[in-house]
C-alpha cells in the first residue's frame, strides 16, 4: 500500500492531524508515502525544516514533488534565480523515482517560476518520463506524482487553469507505456477520474487521476476535512477523511 499525502503547507499545519498520520503509518503496512506537493505554506525554511522533520518521523521510504507554495511568493529575486534552492536543501532532487514491491512511482516537478498556480510539462520531461515508463518492471503498478491534476471536472471554478500546459500531450505518450496513475494535489479534495474514459487514451486499461485533499492544513476549501488517500496494491484508491470527535482518519 501507499500512502498518498498533499497540500501539507507546513505554516499552517495541526498538530493532531500530524499525530493521526503517525499512528496510521504505525497501524498499517505502508510500503511507501508519496507526498503530491505544497509541503509549505510560504517556502521558507522553518517550514520545509519542519515538513523534513514530519516525513522522517513516519519511518517509511516517501517521494515528495514541489507545489506552487514551495517556491517564493514574495521574494521576487529568489523566485526568479533560485525558486527551488529551499525545497532542494531539504528534500534533494525534485524527479526522484521510488521502487516498492507493488508500485514504481515517478515524480514530476510541474512547477515553473512564471506561473503562480498553473503547471507545466516540458517536451523533454514528457520523453524522459516516457522512458522510465518503459524500463519500469512491467509488472509493478505505475504512478507518476505530481502537483497539479491533469484533470478538472467541468463544475470545477477554475477548470483547465489548474491543469499542467502539455498535460495532454504527456498523457497521450505516457499512457501507451503502461502508466496506471497519477497522484495530484492543489484543489484540496478527494477524486479519482478514468483518465483513459475521458480523454480516449485508446489503452485497454484506466490511467486515474486521483487527487488528494490537505491531509494537515487548516487552509481546508469549501467546508471539506482533512483527507488523505490509500493506494492499494490493485490500484484500488481509498479516501480518508479526518474525524475531529475521534481524531483519526477514517473511510469516507
Amino acid at each position: 500500500m501507499i500512502l498518498h499525502l498533499s497540500d501539507l503547507h507546513f505554516g499552517t499545519e495541526r498538530e493532531v492531524c500530524l499525530q493521526a498520520i503517525r499512528q496510521l503509518c504505525e497501524e498499517h503496512p505502508f510500503e511507501a508515502v508519496v507526498v503530491s506537493g505544497d509541503l509549505t505554506q510560504r517556502a521558507r525554511f522553518i517550514q520545509f525544516y519542519a515538513c523534513r522533520q514530519f516525513l522522517d518521523s513516519l519511518k517509511l521510504p516517501y517521494l515528495v514533488v514541489p507545489g506552487n507554495h514551495d517556491i517564493p511568493l514574495y521574494h521576487v529575486w529568489n523566485r526568479f534565480f533560485s525558486p527551488f534552492a529551499r525545497y532542494q536543501l531539504f528534500f534533494g532532487g525534485m524527479e526522484n523515482t521510488l521502487e516498492t514491491e507493488h508500485f514504481y512511482v515517478i515524480g514530476v516537478n510541474s512547477i515553473r517560476r512564471r506561473y503562480h498556480t498553473r503547471g507545466h510539462i516540458s517536451l523533454n520531461q514528457i520523453q524522459e518520463i516516457d522512458l522510465k515508463l518503459q524500463q519500469a518492471p512491467a509488472h509493478k503498478i505505475k504512478l507518476i506524482a505530481a502537483h497539479q491534476p491533469f484533470y478538472t471536472p467541468p463544475d470545477h471554478s477554475h477548470g483547465v487553469k489548474d491543469c499542467p500546459m502539455l498535460g495532454r500531450i504527456a498523457l497521450e505518450q505516457w499512457s501507451q507505456h503502461g502508466l496506471n496513475g497519477l497522484l495530484h494535489g492543489h484543489l484540496h479534495h478527494a477524486a479519482v477520474y478514468d483518465l483513459n474514459q475521458i480523454y480516449q487514451l485508446g489503452v485497454s486499461h484506466p490511467v486515474l487521476d486521483i487527487h488528494a485533499g490537505t491531509a494537515t492544513s487548516y487552509r481546508l476549501h469549501a467546508g471539506l476535512p482533512n483527507s488523505l488517500n490509500i493506494i492499494l496494491p490493485n490500484a484500488d484508491v481509498q479516501h480518508l477523511s479526518f474525524n475531529a470527535a475521534t481524531n483519526r482518519f477514517e473511510l469516507m
